[in-house]
């Protein structure tokens, strides 16, 4: 994880002395070397969640060291032993992929965080989280894009946006203030920065997945 952006970066392997994979690039690729290196497998890919500095800092690094390709888009791979398939889930970029691996781990990048959702616009946030994520089962280990993993089942159970979403939980009614403009705070969540997460829907109708920093509650 990087110290500042909080951006994770993964490597996995099928065993030790087979095929690894790299996930995201935003972080120090070093201890992922140091672990490929220990397991005596060898990269193939890269799998790149999306476009994003904070995800891509160290690509060109190690698609130069390792010589592998990115894979940044749809679809289903097999390499050595592992199964994977990329799905689309945009919302927070236009190019957002979620890669799920043997049907055991999903790599959601910014899309679904533990007790938060990535901002952007949310008709389709909504849609990746709960027509494509949420349709995996409870299990599936989530390892976001930044700061701790969790699972399918402990979001589907208490993330706030989720819970809101399959009718759980009521929106919220709270009078707050976005960027000047007045709005109503639908849902507020923890996030992964400390700052919180918001769901608003501003008087005109519009709604928005911001920052909690730029909500004046």
């Amino acid at each position: 994880m990087h110290k500042e952006w909080l951006s994770n970066a993964y490597v996995l392997a099928d065993r030790e002395g087979g095929i690894a994979l790299f996930v995201d690039s935003g972080a120090d690729p070093a201890p992922l070397a140091d672990a490929v290196e220990r397991w005596g497998a060898t990269p193939v890919a890269l799998l790149r969640t999306h476009a994003h500095h904070d995800h891509v800092a160290h690509e060109d690094e190690l698609r130069s060291r390792y010589g592998i390709h990115v894979v940044d888009e749809p679809g289903e791979w097999e390499w050595g032993e592992l199964r994977v398939r990329g799905l689309a889930t945009p919302g927070h970029s236009d190019d957002m992929v979620a890669f799920l691996v043997d049907d055991e781990a999903v790599f959601t990048g910014d899309t679904l965080f533990k007790d938060a959702v990535g901002g952007g616009d949310p008709t389709l946030v909504r849609s990746s989280v709960m027509d494509v994520l949420m349709a995996l089962p409870d299990h599936v280990r989530v390892l976001p894009g930044h700061t701790d993993q969790t699972t399918i089942g402990r979001e589907r159970e208490s993330n706030p946006f989720v819970r809101v979403w399959r009718g759980a939980e009521q929106e919220g009614t709270e009078r707050v203030h976005v960027g000047g403009r007045e709005a109503t705070l639908v849902v507020w969540s923890p996030d992964y920065d400390g700052k919180g997460k918001a769901w608003v829907r501003f008087d005109d109708g519009s709604d928005a997945i911001v920052g909690g920093s730029r909500v004046s509650r």
